[in-house]
């Protein structure tokens, strides 16, 4: 018997030591199930870090024997996630994951009890944190579910075995209404009141690691300047864009013809796309405009960027920002689409509002939030009223590397570039 190790996640979600540890956790479409045959290469799982979802393949051919871990659960690299029945060895032998200093030596010859008490049972996190709870190791809990798996009802049953527990049927009567109350739902009597209990959500994948990049975003000084930018030109170009489209399918909105007039105003502010490097006190000017596109999704906040801008048309960059939107709705973007950014735009107005004030994607130096377009009435030189489509930009900017002159030039260059949409096809090469 082999144990398939979470080392195989370490190997594809990092390129960096072999050693590092990171957390993962297995999606509701892990694949195999007990008594599976799997062949080499087969997908078994799927895994989500705090950078993309990656497809976990076998590294054997075998049968599944047993599945240590269950949807939803956090890993760590080293951890066993599962066992594989593997023809051809006649003695048990384990594979050792990675620790923080060596890889474990095989044993071989394990007793049928040392191969439970290391490899674990199978039981869910709440039945583990029961277990935990009153202080039961649940490797010495003989499992009654489906595949030797142990059931709350396994662990009252033991605490009342071992005087842990003196009512088992009270304390059961308990636990099943904590476990109930967050799935079902039923109408209180008349006269009786609510009563409502905390409920503590585990942040993974992209949340966890937005944590992580805003605590330390939060040290950076930024400074931000708001400017509105009249968007009339603009949007009948778009219009034109929609109405005389050649391909049915794709959907012509303003946000491409933002980007590309990003990327031409940066051609003339270099220093807005570049990242900097406090240890060395060193400002690199990136070549390629890789411009993240801050998205909300149901699995948190992810940035996936449109690389090399400045070689894309305004077709492919719309092309491009489907895929991505697609891939992150769907929890799908690979490694590749969400790193190497340059610089990030956040368009607020897509969920509403007039304005942002956003944290810097680091190690880039500005990010944008741009709102909502809307018509608001302005006044002309003479006194009369008319209406505008106004849009609200905030530049956040690392005061370390980028000046308040600086920011405005460049602000200055994007605005004529949206106002006056047709000084793209003069500039673009």
């Amino acid at each position: 018997m082999v144990c398939a190790r979470a080392q195989t996640a370490a190997m594809w979600l990092s390129c960096e030591s072999c050693l590092c540890w990171i957390s993962v956790w297995f999606t509701e479409d892990a694949g195999s199930v007990q008594g599976d045959e799997v062949e080499e290469f087969q997908p078994l799982c799927e895994v989500q870090s705090d950078k993309a979802t990656i497809e976990i393949t076998s590294r054997y051919k075998g049968k599944v024997g047993q599945l240590l871990y269950v949807p939803g659960d956090i890993v760590k690299v080293g951890e066993t996630l599962l066992k594989v029945h593997v023809e051809g060895f006649e003695d048990e032998i384990q594979v050792s994951g990675l620790t923080e200093g060596h890889l474990a030596k095989p044993e071989v010859k394990e007793s049928q009890q040392d191969k439970s008490k290391n490899c674990g049972v199978l039981s869910t996190p709440p039945v583990r944190d029961l277990a935990k709870e009153y202080g039961i190791d649940i490797n010495d809990v003989s499992g009654s579910g489906p595949d030797g798996r142990v059931l709350k009802e396994d662990v009252l049953q033991y605490a009342v075995k071992k005087g842990i527990l003196e009512d088992h049927v009270s304390s059961a009567a308990s636990f099943r209404v904590q476990f109930d109350e967050s799935e079902t739902h039923t109408h209180a009597p008349d006269g009786v009141m609510w009563t409502y209990e905390d409920k503590k959500v585990q942040l993974r994948g992209f949340q966890r690691a937005m944590v992580k990049s805003m605590a330390i975003a939060a040290k950076v000084p930024h400074f931000h300047y708001v400017e509105e930018i009249n968007c009339d030109a603009l949007l009948e170009l778009k219009a034109s864009f929609q109405g005389n489209t050649t391909e049915p399918n794709v959907k012509h909105t303003s946000l491409p013809l933002l980007i590309k007039s990003l990327s031409m105003a940066m051609s003339k502010y270099p220093m807005l796309n570049s990242c900097f490097n406090e240890d060395s006190f060193e400002v690199t000017l990136k070549g390629s405009h890789n411009i993240g596109i801050a998205m909300a999704t149901p699995h948190g906040l992810v940035v996936p960027n449109i690389k090399n801008v400045q070689s894309l048309s305004v077709l492919e960059i719309t092309k491009e920002l489907s895929r991505l939107q697609l891939l992150a709705m769907e929890n799908k973007l690979s490694p590749g689409d969400i790193s190497g950014g340059t610089i990030t735009l956040s368009n607020i107005g897509a969920i509403g509002g007039k304005y942002g004030s956003p944290l810097l994607n680091l190690p880039e130096v500005s990010i944008i939030a741009i709102g909502r377009i809307k018509k608001v009435p302005q006044i002309a030189d003479d006194g009369s009223v008319y209406p505008s489509s106004i849009m609200t930009v905030n530049i956040g900017a690392d005061h370390r590397v980028l000046d308040g002159a600086t920011v405005a030039r460049f602000c200055n260059e994007w605005k004529r570039f949206i106002e006056n949409p047709e000084l793209l096809i003069l500039h673009m090469r």
